[in-house]
């Protein structure tokens, strides 16, 4: 029961502080090679434990609540990240869908770096075309990105991201949503401030060497 408790904490959380809104977003968490995923229909702010939808991870229903419509992709991503990630978040913030709805946008690299703390907890990020919510290929999407990927951009979509832990998922998510409303904001300064200081590549492999011996 603590786990689902921590599923409808992270959930209200969200939705307290904007990162989720009407009946969007969509959480779950891998446990005893069950999947706990919140339901279809319903506001991220009214979450139970005892709504909590349950299945296992060929999607075989293991309780009579229903799932997301997402379902399919968090299946995917777990089977695709090969044991690594226990949690997924996926939301639809509104700095993170702004960036994810930009013709323009360098799916190389989406954001620019800003600060180590998106090296750390975020990139790389992938970008993924446009699918269908809730769809066949949408799910293979995911799945495949999941393979080198913990953070997602869905074009015209939304985010999703993986984390070990629920925690860990949760934080990827928040700094993806701090790090493009941070690259909206300086887009919107006026020139006469200068142009915003990326970290240099020196610097940015620091970071990524401390980070992978950390990790390791």
């Amino acid at each position: 029961m603590e786990t689902l408790e921590q599923l409808c904490e992270a959930g209200a959380s969200f939705q307290a502080r904007g990162y989720a809104f009407g009946s969007t977003g969509n959480l779950s968490v891998v446990e005893d090679g069950r999947v706990w995923i919140t339901p279809t229909g319903g506001s991220l702010r009214n979450l139970a434990p005892e709504r909590m939808a349950c299945l296992d991870l060929d999607g075989k229903p293991l309780n009579a609540n229903k799932p997301s419509k997402e379902y399919p992709f968090h299946l995917a991503a777990y089977r695709g990240a090969a044991g690594r990630a226990r949690a997924l978040v996926h939301l639809h913030c509104t700095h993170a869908v702004a960036l994810s709805c930009l013709e323009t946008l360098d799916e190389r690299e989406p954001l620019p770096v800003f600060t180590p703390y998106y090296l750390m907890r975020v990139a790389p990020l992938a970008v993924l075309p446009y699918f269908r919510p809730g769809s066949g290929e949408l799910a293979d999407a995911v799945g495949a990105a999941a393979a080198a990927h913990d953070s997602m951009l869905l074009r015209n979509h939304g985010i999703v991201c993986l984390g070990a832990t629920l925690d860990e998922a949760v934080d990827r998510a928040e700094e993806l949503e701090e790090t493009a409303r941070l690259w909206f904001l300086m887009r919107s300064l006026p020139g006469d401030l200068g142009r915003p200081k990326l970290l240099t590549a020196e610097e940015r492999g620091e970071i990524e060497r401390a980070f992978r011996s950390k990790r390791g």
